[in-house]
């Protein structure tokens, strides 16, 4: 569902090539709503600044005319107001995005964007939960609800995200016809691009079963995973079950449900998958996103060594 539409300031002209830069990432670029809202807001900043800066409403002149400058002033503005440099980098992303959109259609020309370096995000290692600890919070998630059905639809939801490396989000956008019954399924992930996922037989028992238990009546279109009043769940819901989940299974904070999807990749590379075939179950656009995975792999390996290796306990 989208968010509130945002509020661009500047002139008509302006505001036009705003609202028709995001038509074209929707339609053109197939961007996720979180990146449309996320891109928008971004903007909708940087124009709210440059009003405050340039003392009057931008348009599309005033932006053929910014400096390097002006951009690193809006930068350092967002720094003090507490952005991150993941925050500052998706910021310049959708920045450049713009500008190469209102370029490309003959609406302004901006070089100086392209003497501005984005701060680097933070590279993360990702952070899994352990074999026994994964399979532990798909039990203990069928029994911390009141409900019983509402037990046994976290139980699916979480079994799921494991096994087959699922997004949250790709999770609850499934649709009661989309529900996984054979041994693959088809998931539409960032970008609308598709994928194929293999399912295990585990997956299969575990959705078909909070389905038998489910009491609102929908039909194929409807969602696969409803709340209480049989609306699509929210991913706040998930989000506050797995805190309980944390708390009875003393987890740490890192055990998000998006850490089960980390698992479910970590546990096929220590089990032998390749990198290519992760990726391709992952949906990752990047093979260097995959390999992040090879480095908690080596942390793992490292670990056991010195825990067990007679010569490293030697040198303790």
């Amino acid at each position: 569902m989208a968010g509130p539409a945002i509020h661009f300031r500047g002139d008509p002209p302006l505001r036009r090539a705003c609202a028709a830069w995001q038509g074209w990432l929707g339609a053109e670029r197939r961007a996720s709503e979180h990146t449309l809202d996320g891109y928008g807001r971004d903007l909708a900043t940087f124009l709210d600044f440059l009003t405050e800066h340039l003392g009057r409403e931008p348009g599309l002149a005033a932006l053929a005319g910014l400096r390097a400058a002006d951009f690193r002033a809006f930068l350092a503005r967002r720094g003090a107001e507490g952005a991150g440099r993941s925050s500052l980098a998706r910021t310049m992303s959708g920045l450049r995005s713009f500008f190469r959109y209102l370029d490309r259609n003959g609406l302004a020309r901006n070089a100086a964007l392209a003497a501005v370096r984005a701060p680097r995000p933070p590279r993360t290692v990702p952070k899994p939960l352990g074999a026994d600890d994964a399979l532990a919070a798909l039990v203990v998630a069928g029994e911390i609800q009141t409900q019983p059905w509402q037990g046994a639809r976290d139980m699916a939801l979480f079994t799921l995200l494991y096994g087959c490396g699922l997004r949250l989000g790709e999770a609850l956008a499934l649709s009661r016809a989309q529900a996984p019954r054979g041994d693959a399924m088809t998931i539409t992930g960032k970008g609308r691009k598709q994928r194929l996922v293999p399912v295990l037989p585990a997956v299969v028992e575990a959705v078909a079963s909070y389905l038998a238990q489910c009491p609102h009546h929908l039909g194929p279109k409807d969602p696969l995973f409803v709340g209480a009043r049989g609306k699509r769940l929210n991913a706040g819901v998930v989000q506050r079950q797995m805190r309980r989940l944390r708390a009875r299974l003393g987890l740490p904070d890192s055990a998000t449900p998006h850490a089960l999807r980390h698992s479910f990749a970590t546990h096929l590379l220590a089990g032998g998958g390749d990198l290519r075939t992760i990726q391709e179950l992952l949906g990752h656009a990047s093979l260097s996103t995959t390999q992040r995975y090879t480095e908690v792999d080596a942390a793992a390996m490292g670990r056991v060594y010195d825990s067990a290796h007679p010569r490293a306990k030697a040198k303790a």
